[in-house]
């Protein structure tokens, strides 16, 4: 009885220690961003005092520079769009390469598990030169783009959730006339709705805090909030402080919110896989 409760009290503080690890930055960060820019470097760990608090003037003064809601929009735009192109065409994908046994589904399956280990740095300059001849360096270019480099993970945990549904389901609404994608958009996809916002998650943080592949595609023409906060450099490499870390809470507040609102379906694809697989 002792050692189980010395267990539990051992896995509990190492859990919290953990906790305190990955959140201490983000606090660090939301307590610097109502400091003057002036004061965050000399004392970055130390709560805001009546000499160093500004109140609301850092993000203020972020919004107006980095023009944050032309930004803002514009990620959201990208985001939501190749989220559920992601969704939408690697189930399609992940569903027929399942259910349709050959050589050339077989290959299309391991060509997406092997996109998955290609290091992003090896095709960047043939990506962009490809999408700047073919026109893709837009936001609705971008968006395609996005569905190449994250149909490999999606497709591969899409298809691991797809073998565990009954063909007889299938079979069963085919009898009663339905057509492969009626089949698909009636029956399948429902049933997928746990994986899928899974999936969703893992891409929405992905392609909202994305910097590299909006920088080399759209750079400053479209500017997505990760390539805005970056024009807070100055010149000689001087740096608004208090703006920066203004700008960063709000570019993370919405994923926050958007994790913690959904949260729940990622326990539950995750547990529905591991029982149904």
């Amino acid at each position: 009885m002792h050692q189980t409760r010395a267990k539990d009290y051992s896995i509990f503080t190492i859990l919290l220690v953990l906790a305190i690890a990955f959140l201490s930055p983000i606090f660090i960060v939301l307590m610097n961003s109502f400091k003057g820019k002036f004061y965050i470097s000399d004392t970055p760990f130390l709560f805001p005092n009546g000499t160093t608090f500004v109140g609301l003037k850092n993000y203020t003064s972020g919004i107006a520079k980095i023009d944050f809601f032309s930004a803002f929009g514009m990620s959201l735009f990208i985001t939501v769009c190749s989220v559920a192109v992601i969704v939408l065409f690697t189930s399609m994908t992940a569903w027929y390469i399942t259910r349709v046994k050959s050589k050339f589904t077989n290959l299309m399956y391991y060509a997406f598990v092997f996109s998955m280990i290609v290091p992003f740095q090896m095709v960047m300059f043939t990506m962009t030169k490809t999408a700047n001849v073919l026109h893709l360096d837009n936001p609705i270019g971008i968006i395609l783009i996005y569905l190449g480099f994250g149909s490999g993970l999606s497709v591969f945990m899409f298809s691991g959730f797809v073998k565990s549904i009954p063909l007889e389901v299938e079979e069963a609404v085919m009898i009663d006339g339905c057509n492969p994608p009626q089949a698909f958009f009636k029956v399948v996809l429902p049933i997928l709705k746990p994986i899928a916002v899974t999936v969703a998650i893992l891409n929405v943080m992905w392609v909202w805090n994305d910097f590299l592949l909006p920088d080399l595609l759209i750079g400053t023409e479209y500017k997505t909030i990760p390539i805005a906060i970056q024009y807070l450099k100055g010149g000689y490499g001087s740096i608004d402080m208090g703006a920066m870390m203004a700008m960063l809470v709000l570019a993370i507040v919405p994923i926050i919110i958007f994790y913690l609102t959904c949260q729940k379906y990622i326990i539950e694809g995750v547990v529905a896989g591991a029982v149904k697989g």
